[in-house]
């Protein structure tokens, strides 16, 4: 089975691309989704954040995102500490979750795939890029934060031409060119790598 990553910067629109994926058939892991559910859901992962962002960091023993964001976001090192509490659990669940699955190709989902590191247990990464302006406005529009704040969280990603460089092909995602015909392409590929395989 071909294990596909899939990322981009904040408001590129990798959600968007999974999603055609999943139409298709295609399992698709989010890695932001699993990292928050297991947030919630892993004790020895919840007395570690709790340990080290605070007792406030959860309510009702749900995940109190806006303080843990407010926490985070202003400081690099704390950020850098969630991280590397989070990563390493996120990506064993990951793991986990692409050995069952029984398709030709299984998609990963993750802003942070060569942040993490984890590039190198997929054999092949997508980027998804869309022009910085467009990608403020999604992400303004979607999350309801001020440009400032976006260009603050920006600000925690690889920078996205290092990003775009670093994946084996890149979807276009700037309101000009069809997003399902790219993702045909690569769907097309991806079947024929496994038959080949």
């Amino acid at each position: 089975m071909l294990k596909v990553g899939i990322t981009g910067g904040i408001g590129s629109g990798k959600s968007t691309v999974c999603q055609i994926f999943a139409t298709l058939g295609i399992p698709v892991y989010q890695a932001d989704d699993a990292a928050k559910r297991l947030m919630c859901e892993n004790e020895a992962l919840k007395e570690a954040i709790t340990a080290l962002l605070g007792a406030e960091s959860y309510e009702n023993g749900q995940l109190n995102r806006s303080y843990i964001s407010q926490k985070v976001f202003h400081s690099p090192t704390l950020l850098e500490k969630l991280n590397a509490l989070v990563h390493p659990v996120t990506i064993a669940d990951g793991q986990a979750w692409m050995a069952a699955q029984k398709t030709p190709y299984v998609i990963k989902e993750a802003a942070l795939i060569f942040e993490s590191g984890t590039q190198n247990e997929l054999d092949f990464v997508i980027g998804v890029y869309a022009p910085k302006a467009v990608r403020i406005q999604r992400v303004m529009n979607r999350n309801q934060i001020t440009r400032e704040q976006v260009i603050e969280r920006m600000k925690q990603q690889l920078e996205e031409s290092i990003k775009m460089r670093l994946c084996d092909t890149v979807i276009v995602n700037d309101h000009q060119q069809a997003l399902i015909p790219q993702v045909m392409a690569l769907h097309e590929q991806f079947n024929q790598l496994k038959i080949e395989n």
